[in-house]
């Protein structure tokens, strides 16, 4: 199925007026109702609903795209439309500490059973925002309605019916390198409110990943892996190796290597993934083809993109 075949020239929408993310999801939806009876009959519910979704987790997803959407209780439809705006509005990128211009908007409404159709149209849009910056650029630029349609077609993004590796994993998950300081890591642990991150070479060939787990063990005293009772021990200045060392020392002969994880390829169906998080304990999985780095998936993504779409 080709991405290009869920959108309609009469569910583009150049001008967008609106000063928030709000009032921007408000007004598509009230242009819509003008071209659906589906959502004329039900306006107010899926603003509400579409709102609701966005205060719970930001559909910003940086590049200068947002993607609102809402799954509705008997809504016998599914429906993308996209909304180019008047003026680009300041939105919280979700997962990140920062903010972003949203200048273009894909607005997606389904039954709230159709999460196969949800995650596919959402990862295909992400595929747009992420490795196609040429094609979104004139997404953005267009000046008609067929020029929108155009730009997506020109991408030509398919996909199958099964949910895969390819659907739900995290692409935009900078790697780092051997050489990279622990203080790097530490910062980016923080910042990006993630637990790991995958370590690669200058090829991008996977190598393995370095945790929180990694960087409090290079703090503590080596003794103290061989100690079965700490109620005795007095230590100096918690994590003084670290503290000394943080700024210089690289993650060379501290991270996991890639023998010891889990590695999947991008057809990998979502049961299987879900499988080895449950039954493994896994809470990451890196995505390799041919020894390269493509993304990975957290329990996080799992929970957001199939259980909480």
């Amino acid at each position: 199925m080709k991405l290009a075949n869920y959108f309609d020239k009469e569910l583009v929408f150049i001008n967008v007026k609106g000063n928030t993310q709000e009032e921007v999801i408000k007004n598509m939806v009230e242009s819509l109702s003008k071209k659906e009876k589906i959502i004329k009959d039900s306006k107010e519910e899926i603003k509400k609903a579409i709102i609701k979704r966005e205060n719970e987790i930001s559909t910003a997803i940086g590049m200068g795209v947002a993607i609102p959407h809402a799954r509705i209780q008997n809504f016998n439809d599914f429906i993308v439309a996209v909304g180019l705006l008047e003026k680009p509005i300041e939105v919280q990128v979700e997962g990140l500490l920062e903010k972003d211009k949203v200048k273009v908007i894909f607005l997606i409404i389904s039954d709230i059973l159709k999460n196969k159709n949800m995650l596919k149209i959402l990862g295909g849009i992400s595929k747009i925002a992420l490795k196609n910056p040429i094609s979104l650029e004139k997404i953005k630029n267009s000046k008609t309605e067929k020029e929108v349609i155009e730009a997506i077609e020109e991408i030509n993004i398919e996909f199958g019916h099964k949910i895969i590796a390819d659907d739900v994993l995290s692409p935009d998950i900078e790697p780092v390198t051997e050489d990279t300081t622990l203080e790097v890591v530490a910062k980016r642990l923080i910042n990006e409110k993630i637990s790991g991150i995958p370590v690669v070479d200058e090829k991008n060939n996977f190598l393995g990943e370095i945790t929180e787990k990694e960087l409090i063990e290079y703090g503590m005293p080596k003794y103290l892996s061989l100690m079965k009772d700490l109620d005795f021990l007095t230590v100096g200045e918690p994590f003084e190796e670290y503290l000394l060392k943080e700024e210089t020392a690289t993650i060379k002969d501290l991270y996991r290597r890639k023998e010891n994880l889990y590695t999947i390829d991008k057809k990998t169906p979502i049961m299987e993934i879900c499988f080895i998080m449950v039954k493994k304990g896994i809470t990451r999985i890196y995505v390799v083809e041919n020894g390269k780095l493509y993304g990975v998936i957290r329990r996080y993504d799992i929970i957001k993109k199939v259980l909480h779409i």
